[in-house]
Parts: C-alpha cells; sequence; structure tokens
C-alpha cells in the first residue's frame, strides 16, 4: 500500500480531471488496496470519457470477475475486443484469452 502515490496520484486529477491516464491508474492503486468499489469508479470513469483507453478493458474485466459478476466481465472483454481488433493486437490477444478462459471456465461449472 502505497498512500503517497494516491494522494499524488488524486493531486495530479484536480489538475486535470479527464486524464484517463491518471484515473487508471488510481484504479489499480485501488485494486491493490482491496477498494474494488473505489477502483470500479475510477475504471468506469475512464471509458466513459475515453472508451477507447483500452488497456482498461482487461483489468475491468478481471475486477468483475472478482466482484462475482461474470456477465459483466464477458461483456467488458467483448467490448475491448471489439475496441482492439485490428488495431492492437497484443491487447486484443490478452482479452480473447481472458474471454476464452471465461468461457472455458463457465464450461466446467
Amino acid at each position: 500500500m502505497n498512500p503517497s502515490r494516491i494522494e499524488q496520484l488524486e493531486k495530479f486529477l484536480e489538475q486535470n480531471p479527464d486524464d484517463s491516464f491518471v484515473k487508471y491508474a488510481l484504479a489499480m492503486e485501488y485494486i491493490k488496496l482491496g477498494d474494488d468499489a473505489t477502483a470500479l469508479r475510477f475504471f468506469i470513469s475512464v471509458l466513459e470519457k475515453d472508451p477507447d483507453y483500452t488497456g482498461t478493458y482487461y483489468h475491468l474485466g478481471k475486477l468483475y470477475l472478482r466482484m462475482k459478476n461474470r456477465t459483466l466481465a464477458e461483456e467488458t472483454y467483448r467490448e475491448g475486443m471489439k475496441r482492439t481488433y485490428g488495431k492492437e493486437q497484443h491487447a486484443y490477444a490478452e482479452l480473447q484469452q481472458a474471454l476464452n478462459d471465461l468461457l472455458f471456465d463457465e464450461a466446467d461449472d
């Protein structure tokens, strides 16, 4: 846990409230703290303003899984795949693997 990192990021966010990178970084810090609700709020804020900030989709999907919401995790991975298709092959492959893992896991239940 690094409260000074969060404090620093929050200061950056005050200076530039629409900065997707800062919101994403804050979400990741709150995940480390186990504060899923706050992380979720930041991830959603990123995608509302900047839906092509594609790194968010993988981590948001994982967060939904941890929160036991498989439906939203699947929707998130699929949306991320749509946004990365033909543009960001590495991100697309990661999202596809996460979706495959989710669907394979589901088939085992």
